[in-house]
């Protein structure tokens, strides 16, 4: 193939934008979804809400964790025969997981193992995905990361319909005959064929400029914190509403709804995103700002009105802000950093992940309902979104404005040393 001098925003993009769909659907939707899944298993195992919680926390941190590896195995093997991996990994530790009979055995086979899976698969897949994409990556990368937001209307109230037919053994299997689709999803993927830098250098190289690189590490920490707070309802929210004596088939719908907003919000926000002038890093502290206002305000609600009100809200600002987040890292780092970069923030804002749904789960234990849970997690967005607000050009309002290679030019090659020995060896 000829080697592209910019990406090609578009082509076999499209393709790469249609797996990362159904990626961030098996992979995030089943996670959104688990909700459904917290209150069998506190029953089951006769546990406190804190360990339970630890299920999902171990998973979502190691898949973040872990997604350093994912984005050097890609670099190394290519993106494809990672996700497939990925794919098979995520599906055994649903298997698996259908034979517990203890908290343990749910660790280690959906946090541990299935974590793992969706470690191979997530990072590699969006960062093939920004390498397609320029003008349009915001678009591209919100028509993606629909599938959490579609397969969140989905899953929900299919769980909730499989558990009352299967229980939830039975329910397990069935979800990771879901997760085995993966491997179809990993074929699909072929990154573009792009001219070489020679000043972006190996690996190590583009590791040590990233931890050197002020603006990068101060967006990480924002994550971290919006992390921490972010998959909260989608956790806790089903068992909050049964607290509030509502039944379990209404209460999963609710989250059927946010996740129908959670599902405009993205494309709206994508479409914003490339259409506003400016840095997207003002449209990602609005959004991150509101979905922290909208969290902290659901204890206050009690009428079913607010209730559906505040979810149309949250899911709306929660999934507005998902594919900014992705879009904003290019411009911070470039496309040629892209696997490296987002690993590494991967990694480090599994932090929030892990600590979030214990934390919620704990407050929970200790004041016999969430109402500190929502607060403290709305709290957590809100920090986040403050310190966004400290990244380059965000109050430069002019008219014309530095494109992202500009903003990674002004950036990395004027304030990063790099290592010289790390450049010459890579």
């Amino acid at each position: 193939m000829a080697r592209r001098t910019e990406p090609p925003d578009g082509g076999w993009g499209w393709v790469v934008v249609l797996s990362a769909f159904f990626q961030s659907a098996l992979v995030f939707g089943v996670l959104r979804s688990f909700g459904v899944f917290f209150v069998e298993f506190v029953a089951a195992f006769e546990e406190q809400a804190a360990r339970v919680s630890w299920i999902a926390s171990i998973g979502i941190a190691v898949q973040q964790f872990g997604s350093p590896v994912g984005s050097a195995l890609s670099t190394k093997f290519g993106p494809r025969p990672v996700v497939m991996t990925g794919g098979i990994l995520a599906a055994l530790g649903m298997l698996l997981a259908s034979f517990a009979t203890s908290l343990t055995h749910l660790y280690l086979s959906i946090g541990l193992l299935s974590g793992s899976g969706w470690a191979l698969t997530f990072a590699p897949t969006l960062a093939c995905l920004s390498c397609y994409f320029s003008r349009r990556r915001s678009l591209a990368t919100g028509l993606a990361l629909t599938g959490v937001g579609l397969s969140s209307f989905t899953f929900a109230p299919f769980f909730q319909w499989l558990l009352s037919h299967y229980a939830w053994r039975g329910s397990l299997l069935l979800v990771s005959a879901l997760s085995l689709h993966l491997v179809a999803c990993g074929a699909l993927l072929r990154p573009p064929s792009l001219a070489e830098d020679p000043a972006v250098g190996g690996p190590r190289a583009q590791l040590t400029s990233l931890l050197h690189h002020g603006p990068f590490l101060r967006y990480t920490v924002a994550l971290t914190l919006i992390n921490t707070g972010y998959f909260i309802p989608y956790l806790h929210l089903v068992a909050h509403l049964q607290d509030l004596d509502w039944d379990p088939l209404p209460a999963a719908f609710l989250l059927s709804v946010a996740a129908i907003s959670d599902l405009v919000g993205r494309v709206v926000s994508g479409w914003l995103g490339d259409a506003v002038p400016g840095p997207v890093t003002r449209l990602l502290m609005l959004w991150t700002t509101l979905t922290g206002v909208s969290l902290a305000l659901f204890p206050v609600a009690q009428a079913p009105t607010a209730l559906v009100a505040l979810a149309v809200a949250y899911g709306f600002t929660s999934g507005a802000l998902a594919p900014l987040a992705f879009s904003v890292l290019p411009e911070l780092i470039g496309t040629r950093r892209i696997y490296c970069g987002l690993g590494l923030l991967q990694m480090i804002e599994s932090i929030g992940g892990l600590l979030g749904p214990p934390l919620s789960g704990y407050l929970r234990d200790v004041t016999g309902n969430y109402t500190a849970s929502f607060v403290v997690a709305g709290a957590f967005l809100l920090s986040g979104s403050g310190i966004l607000l400290t990244l380059p050009h965000f109050f430069c309002f002019s008219t014309t404005t530095s494109g992202p290679q500009d903003l990674v030019t002004e950036a990395l090659d004027t304030k990063v040393p790099l290592p010289k020995e790390g450049l010459e060896e890579d």
